[in-house]
């Protein structure tokens, strides 16, 4: 996997304003925020999408999103926000690092979205494949 930006904030080659940090788990604040306290939570692991990433990696995420999340509702005073997660060009990843966007609602600052639903189609084939793919591992 090609270094990312992400690589170098964590060897220490390019500062960042660290919110949290622990053994696994590195949250600071975004350079170009789409609202103030903006923040990205990455995993210390390297890995370019979620699904590539330990379960040992995800539950340390898991574990410090709700309470960084907290601190970030604190120190701007928002009360909504998104969480946001991208995997893949197509799905807008930027940075091939997994990294979760923790962006505020403030008035009309945040993330804009547009949601396109479509039909669900047949779930009894598609709920048989992923059955089928979470009991093999």
């Amino acid at each position: 996997m090609p270094s990312t930006i992400f690589d170098r904030i964590l060897a220490g080659e390019i500062p960042c304003h660290r919110v949290f940090e622990d053994e696994h788990v590195l949250a600071f604040l975004d350079i170009g925020p789409l609202s103030e306290g903006h923040t990205l939570v990455i995993p210390k692991e390297r890995a370019a999408f979620l699904h590539e990433l330990s379960d040992e990696s995800s539950a340390a995420i898991g574990r410090v999103l709700p309470r960084i999340v907290r601190a970030v509702l604190a120190a701007t005073g928002a009360t909504q926000y998104n969480l946001l997660q991208n995997n893949g060009s197509e799905a807008h990843q930027a940075v091939f690092h997994v990294h979760f966007h923790i962006i505020p609602r403030a008035g009309e600052r945040g993330l804009g979205l547009q949601w396109e639903p479509g039909e669900l189609g047949d779930p009894a084939a598609i709920l048989g494949r992923m059955r089928a793919a979470l009991t093999a591992g």
